[in-house]
């Protein structure tokens, strides 16, 4: 029997993958280099902390931190609501003569993922990526957050770039800022 068993679990997992599972798609150098930036600065304890600091001042709260290899996690909740989905339900509940109540998103938790690395031997120069993302719960529009239908949750990546763009001007003005002291 132990030599059937490795048999059947090897027949259950296929022998090739397909060729894209590896391959990134058109976006994805854009996206690192909307998500990267790189420091002059050899202290990267520095650095992971005035990221804090300007994730905090974009609201979010630090839910996760590990220095020793330059790992910072942290999110904000708020209302997902949009003014323009209310009206799209609204045409779609006409459209279907009052049968069908489109979902609209009501709750999101924004999530943003921080990781520091040295580029060089010496470690004076540091690469800083933050991935912000998004869970964005849907419901049928009730005021009370607590329903949220089970399933009814989509995750995604945030690829506006203000939002990165507003991380990273924080952040190079709290590098200069910090070792000046000011």
């Amino acid at each position: 029997m132990s030599v059937a068993l490795p048999g059947l679990v090897s027949g259950c997992v296929p022998q090739t993958q397909p060729a894209e599972l590896f391959q990134l798609s058109a976006e994805s150098n854009a996206n690192r280099v909307m998500q990267t930036r790189f420091f002059e600065t050899s202290n990267d304890k520095e650095l992971l902390s005035a990221s804090a600091a300007a994730l905090q001042d974009l609201g979010f709260q630090v839910e996760e931190s590990v220095r020793e290899v330059g790992f910072l996690r942290a999110a904000k909740e708020r209302s997902a609501r949009e003014y323009g989905q209310y009206l799209n339900r609204l045409l779609v509940w006409l459209l279907s003569l009052g049968h069908f109540i489109m979902p609209v998103d009501l709750h999101q938790k924004v999530a943003a993922t921080i990781v520091t690395r040295p580029l060089n031997s010496d470690g004076s120069r540091q690469e800083v990526r933050i991935m912000f993302y998004r869970a964005v719960w849907k419901g049928e529009g009730q005021a009370d957050r607590n329903y949220i239908p089970p399933g009814e949750q989509k995750m995604e990546m945030i690829r506006d770039p203000e939002i990165y763009q507003q991380f990273f001007a924080k952040l190079s003005k709290a590098v200069f800022l910090e070792p000046h002291t000011i």
